[in-house]
């Protein structure tokens, strides 16, 4: 008890008075510093420096816009171009071959396929047009378009009654036009079912642009719904890529099986040109057993060319870019350079 009468003694009384003790005395103020003559001088000086201050702020405020105006200038997207601005072909184009690439299984590398296969086309001195029928648009953005700017896309064409050359964006690698899809896109497969002719609306319009392209692509939504069958009438032959994994042949059959109907019943002449193995990994088991067993079932029909599975081929898209030209060294572009010399000497 001893111990903590000393603190019960003086208990907050004693801490106050320590506090204050400790305190300093306010100073009073120098006679120099209420001296009249010396506050005018000082009164000036304070408004000097707000004046300046204000200056430099205003000064401030139009260099920061200034800066803003010359970097809207200077980073303005540059206007679409149309197909009046397209450069003139230096040689003869003969018959137009028309590939629609399908697989209704995601994922498996159609668009990816589009963009390379027609870009290293066009480095071999082809003249190209590809086609973007799916409603996502992944060609058309992994090309490096701007969708938001577009004001018209393939929906017009196929529903809008808009000619093919008023939507193609020329040269957007050497050798390789474009046709773009947006979200528009989305609602085409609804408002097809009351139109006439439903089937027909991209034939009749790629009819129109055979003769100048050597090759016309066409990357299919995966589905089978009227816009695949569109691209099916309109192609000449179909391209099936299919990735090098366990269900790889999984809707391949139902897929054949629309072929053979709309082969019967709207375009004769449609038959597979060949079926690309993407997305190979030649360090797993699994990848060499799929390849084997698509040769088998295919035998002829796939291409000697395999696509690998690289991380460059992934990456190229997300900079707008063609494997070919994103990283033109690798082994990615290498493999469809090679797939489009195979492609050309096929006929």
């Amino acid at each position: 008890m001893g111990l903590f009468d000393s603190f019960k003694r003086q208990p907050v009384q004693d801490f106050a008075h320590a506090t204050q003790s400790q305190k300093p005395e306010p100073e009073m103020p120098k006679e120099t510093e209420v001296r009249p003559q010396s506050s005018t001088p000082n009164v000036e000086a304070s408004e000097n420096c707000q004046f300046v201050s204000e200056d430099r702020n205003l000064a401030d405020d139009v260099r920061k816009a200034n800066v803003q105006n010359t970097q809207d200038q200077s980073f303005s997207p540059a206007p679409i171009r149309t197909y009046a601005d397209k450069k003139p072909v230096t040689h003869v184009v003969g018959t137009t071959k028309t590939f629609a690439i399908l697989n209704q299984k995601g994922g498996v590398g159609k668009s990816t396929t589009t963009i390379n296969l027609g870009a290293a086309l066009g480095e071999l001195g082809k003249q190209v047009l590809v086609i973007d029928l799916d409603p996502q648009g992944n060609t058309s953005s992994g090309l490096g378009i701007e969708k938001n700017r577009l004001s018209q896309c393939v929906y017009d064409v196929i529903l809008g009654g808009a000619a093919l050359t008023d939507v193609i964006i020329p040269d957007v690698c050497p050798g390789l036009d474009v046709v773009p899809a947006t979200i528009n896109l989305a609602g085409a497969e609804v408002e097809l079912v009351a139109e006439m002719a439903r089937e027909l609306r991209l034939k009749e319009a790629i009819g129109k642009v055979k003769g100048r392209y050597d090759y016309i692509l066409i990357d299919c939504p995966p589905s089978l719904g009227l816009l695949t069958v569109n691209a099916l009438v309109a192609a000449d032959k179909l391209l099936i890529p299919i990735q090098c994994e366990f269900y790889a042949l999984e809707g391949v059959t139902k897929l054949l099986d629309s072929m053979k109907r709309v082969k019967t019943y709207l375009n004769p002449s449609l038959d597979i040109f060949g079926v690309l193995l993407t997305m190979y990994d030649g360090r797993t088991t699994l990848s060499k057993q799929v390849a084997q067993e698509v040769r088998n079932y295919f035998k002829r029909a796939v291409f000697e060319t395999v696509i690998p599975r690289t991380v460059k081929i992934s990456e190229a898209p997300s900079y707008g870019q063609p494997i070919t030209e994103y990283d033109p060294t690798g082994k990615g572009a290498e493999s469809y350079r090679k797939l489009a010399k195979e492609v050309i000497a096929r006929g």
